[in-house]
């Protein structure tokens, strides 16, 4: 395999890891609220309620100190050894513009981030978690 197809290849697989991130902090949310609703006992699970509190945190920490996520940095780079196209910015702000043309200051993702961390940090009070040994 040339090393170009490889870069591009683990390119991709970074994009999809990154992808299913975002979608585990999106989704995990409504799930959480779901399962509240349908009384799904997993959704209290500590560990995976913990794992999803971090992530949005980390999210939302990189943003305001405007650190790019290493996620789309390593992608990149992979990219750009592969010799494919490269986006500036974070992973993100692209695919929204991208998906939705939708443009805004790096600021508005901060902010959502933020109000997003809030809202998970709140799902702790709504829906709680199932301390371990409890």
């Amino acid at each position: 395999m040339a090393p170009n197809t490889l870069h591009a290849i683990l390119a991709d697989a970074i994009l999809a890891v990154h992808f299913a991130f975002v979608m585990f902090i999106v989704v995990g949310l409504l799930l959480i609220f779901a399962g509240k609703r349908f009384s799904w006992s997993w959704v209290r699970n500590f560990w995976f309620r913990l794992a999803h509190l971090a992530g949005i945190v980390v999210v939302a920490v990189q943003s305001w100190l405007g650190i790019v996520c290493p996620l789309t940095t390593w992608e990149m780079m992979l990219r750009a050894e592969a010799g494919q196209a490269v986006y500036p910015g974070a992973f993100i702000a692209h695919w929204m513009a991208r998906l939705l043309y939708y443009r805004a200051p790096e600021w508005v993702f901060s902010v959502s981030y933020t109000a997003f961390g809030l809202l998970v940090a709140a799902s702790w009070f709504w829906v709680r978690p199932r301390f371990p040994g409890k």
